[in-house]
């Protein structure tokens, strides 16, 4: 007798005689089928029962619960159990004992969800290792379907190696443990990672006890980041460090290495609990600088590419894993203070002169500045003293111009060897950074690598002119334009300027003259090794009055003299009445400022 009839007894007062012979005339049809209903199961809607599969396709699932009918379930209520055969028992929820055609609608999912949270619970209680169902990728997992529940399975929860590809666990049904659940949102997590981690751990556990340092060990790739490499040594991770890859320079360790690529490693190092576990790659092959050519000298030329550059220089590669350092004052023969960027950069493939080299330290120092002639060594030749030539501005102090005639032949011009007449406080007034300026060498410091360059020198000495022009006593239109605490500039012509105190500034008619003002200016001294000219306003106007009266003066004494009763001898006076004519005649020019 199966489970699902055992239970269900015959009628007591059914006649079987009468149906056996037919005779069931007097019996109506609602007793017949009272008396059917009454041989099967009694289902209520909205319970689970327990029933039989009888038959399956891949749409539909039927279901006998020991009803008059048979239940029909979707085949994808059953994806979770691939596995589901004929014959198999299974829970079914009734939703409904009759629908319009008379069909028993059932349900496997409702069935199971009922069931399903503490059926969960008693999995995580228990460590039970249950199936479930991958349906899906979810941002950073996986959704499992676990007796009916959508549980959540971590990226990392799927094995103890990282996973690249999730779409090739969609639609397996795999073996989980429940790791978590929070009841109140009714989630759950599961990992199919932790059954695999209690066989690891033992594994683990043996190969870190045998571990020693200088041991090489075969593993797997098992993650490539941009500071190193991890490696599994079978249960045990170990890092290669970036600059344990290779004996050359590696900007990217996948350059070096493929993931899930079996290499060989050697164990450098570990801590004391064997948690960490430092790896080598490149200690499996000599060092470089032991096959390096034994017969490479300083002096010889050699080839590289450029790796790394700092602003103090540039490392080169001239093999793989031997490497120079071209220090920036090796770059060029000019001593300005530069960065190696403005003349290398990363991947330039460059040749350079050995400057040192140490094969116990490993250490070796180029150059490229030797591959040009030291301009310096000849410098004489072509920029002897006289020569004129065109450099450009480097820079200023407040002292001169730094200017560059060609990489590495630097010079300097005075601020007093600028201009004849300009009274020049600071370079930037008569120049600027990175303009072209005309020079003359002056003069050779080649221990210091320095030439003293002129700029006015490549005109002559317009002050030798000036000697003759600017004469003392002699007067001049000048415009006033500066004013300074202690006078005034006065700028003449041909360019010149000179210098008025402020007491050589009070006008006729006692006010003291101002910044713009053109005025006549006599002058009072002349020098020309200092170029220093001194100019004043009020001589011109206070000279000629005291000449007036110092005329007067002695007119006035040679008319005492003609009334005075003495001999008058035929001598000429000191002034005549016609230096007088001459003096007024010059008052009058100068008022009307000829």
């Amino acid at each position: 007798m199966s489970e699902l009839t055992k239970n269900v007894q015959p009628l007591q007062d059914f006649n079987w005689d009468e149906f056996e012979n037919g005779s069931m005339a007097n019996v109506s049809k609602e007793e017949l089928d009272k008396a059917y209903d009454e041989t099967l199961n009694k289902v209520s809607e909205r319970q689970v029962v327990e029933g039989v599969v009888i038959a399956k396709d891949k749409k539909e699932v039927i279901v006998n619960i020991g009803y008059k009918s048979d239940g029909i379930i979707s085949a994808s209520e059953f994806r979770y159990n691939p596995d589901l055969q004929i014959g198999d028992k299974v829970e079914v929820y009734v939703e409904n004992q009759e629908d319009k055609r008379g069909q028993l609608i059932l349900s496997h999912k409702k069935a199971r969800l009922s069931k399903s949270w503490e059926r969960v619970n008693a999995a995580l209680d228990n460590a039970e290792v249950i199936q479930g169902y991958i349906k899906c990728r979810t941002k950073g997992g996986m959704i499992v379907d676990v007796f009916g529940i959508e549980a959540f399975l971590p990226g990392s929860q799927i094995d103890v190696h990282p996973i690249r590809d999730y779409d090739q666990f969609v639609g397996k049904t795999m073996e989980f443990k429940v790791v978590k659940i929070n009841q109140e949102f009714r989630n759950v997590v599961v990992s199919h990672k932790a059954l695999i981690e209690a066989e690891l751990e033992a594994q683990k556990k043996e190969i870190i006890s045998k571990l020693e340092k200088g041991q090489i060990l075969e593993g797997i790739v098992k993650n490539i980041t941009s500071y190193g490499v991890f490696v599994d040594l079978g249960g045990v991770d170990g890092l290669i460090h970036i600059t344990d890859l290779s004996w050359g320079r590696v900007d990217d360790p996948h350059k070096v290495v493929e993931l899930d690529q079996k290499i060989n490693v050697v164990i450098l190092d570990f801590d004391d609990e064997k948690k960490r576990i430092a790896l080598g790659l490149k200690q499996l092959t000599p060092h470089p600088w032991d096959a390096l050519d034994a017969n490479l000298k300083v002096g010889d030329h050699v080839k590289g590419k450029v790796v790394v550059i700092a602003d103090y220089g540039a490392f080169v590669e001239i093999q793989p894993g031997v490497e120079g350092l071209i220090h920036v004052s090796e770059m060029s023969w000019s001593q300005h203070l530069r960065s190696a960027q403005e003349f290398l950069k990363v991947g330039d493939e460059i040749e350079a002169v050995i400057l040192t080299l140490d094969r116990e330290e490993r250490k070796m120092s180029l150059g490229i500045k030797q591959l040009k002639e030291d301009p310096w060594a000849t410098i004489e030749v072509k920029y002897p003293v006289g020569s004129q030539h065109t450099a450009k501005v480097r820079n200023f102090t407040n002292f001169g111009v730094f200017v560059e005639l060609e990489e590495g032949v630097d010079g300097l011009i005075h601020i007093s060897d600028l201009s004849w007449t300009k009274k020049v406080k600071h370079p930037s007034e008569f120049t600027q950074v990175g303009a072209d300026i005309d020079v003359v060498v002056l003069d050779i410091d080649k221990d210091n690598r320095r030439l003293s360059l002129g700029h006015k020198q490549l005109e002559d000495n317009p002050w030798d002119v000036f000697e003759g022009i600017y004469t003392v006593g002699s007067i001049h239109e000048g415009t006033i334009t500066e004013m300074l605490e202690k006078g005034a500039v006065v700028s003449l012509e041909k360019g010149v300027e000179g210098f008025a105190t402020p007491k050589h500034l009070v006008k006729e008619d006692g006010t003291q003259a101002v910044q713009g003002e053109v005025l006549p200016f006599k002058v009072i001294e002349f020098n020309k090794d200092s170029k220093r000219i001194i100019l004043s306003h009020s001589r011109t106007f206070e000279d000629v009055q005291r000449e007036e009266k110092k005329a007067a003066k002695k007119a006035r004494a040679a008319a005492k003299k003609e009334d005075a009763p003495v001999k008058i001898e035929n001598q000429p006076a000191a002034t005549t009445l016609g230096d007088l004519d001459i003096l007024a005649q010059l008052k009058e020019k100068m008022e009307k400022g000829e």
